[in-house]
């Protein structure tokens, strides 16, 4: 079995499209993974994936980095804090978000905080979905070790977490807020009518083709005003074909029709 064939077996089995997934570095990394296994061609570690959870959740992890905390890039949740989320709230008595891509939930339970600290009582929903089911499940319970929670201020510590046995456990009524659910960039359809849809150090795994497909349902999905939150370290190109505009670094606003 050559590189495509397992492709294409780990798409029919396991559901999961890596046709769109940055080819040198797909295979850098299953070579990675096939090395730590012992493992010496792509039909036998494929057989591996389908009997062993322990692995399959290792090629999931090392497919999609499950890296992520609190707050992660301060300055751009403060940018989200004092601009974007007032700008929204200002304008809609009901605001849909989604955080895309959302791994171990600290990122929609960061929104979650600033909201509930600018306006209290404030009416929201949040969609989060993942990839990978397992990272959905640890996002679901919303307990977390200390060194995810550094960018966590002492008062947001205090108001929104309690502690279990040295963990920090998310508040059980706001986790409600948020609903969680798998989902695959590349091929599922996508929530409509939202004013902020959040997907951070993602593109970087994915062709340019693939990218580009994925903004553009990102654009179509969000209402006029809308926000797209991304990395700092990406760029979209062609926003203006998009009908998205750059407002601040990270930033780019759905442009209203005229």
């Amino acid at each position: 079995m050559d590189f495509e064939g397992f492709k294409r077996r780990v798409h029919a089995t396991f559901n999961i499209d890596l046709a769109g997934y940055k080819e040198t570095q797909l295979r850098r990394r299953t070579g990675n993974l096939m090395s730590r296994r012992g493992v010496a061609d792509y039909f036998t570690y494929y057989q591996l994936l389908k009997r062993d959870s322990a692995a399959f959740q290792e090629f999931m992890d090392y497919l999609t980095i499950n890296v992520t905390e609190f707050f992660r890039d301060p300055g751009m949740f403060e940018v989200l804090e004092k601009e974007v989320l007032p700008e929204l709230l200002s304008r809609r008595s009901f605001l849909r978000i989604w955080s895309a891509a959302c791994s171990n939930g600290a990122e929609p339970y960061s929104v979650v905080m600033i909201l509930e600290d600018l306006a209290p009582g404030c009416h929201y929903r949040i969609e989060a979905t993942d990839i990978d089911k397992k990272i959905l499940e640890v996002a679901k319970r919303g307990v977390y070790s200390a060194d995810l929670l550094k960018n966590v201020s002492g008062v947001r510590k205090e108001k929104y977490f309690r502690t279990d046995h040295g963990s920090f456990v998310f508040d059980e009524k706001l986790k409600k807020r948020v609903s969680f659910r798998r989902h695959d960039l590349l091929k599922d359809p996508y929530i409509t009518g939202l004013d902020l849809i959040i997907c951070r150090n993602v593109q970087i795994y994915f062709t340019r083709d693939a990218q580009d497909r994925i903004m553009r349902q990102f654009s179509e999905s969000l209402n006029p005003g809308g926000y797209l939150f991304i990395g700092s370290s990406e760029t979209i190109f062609n926003c203006r074909e998009l009908k998205l505009e750059k407002r601040l670094l990270s930033f780019y606003r759905k442009v209203e029709a005229r």
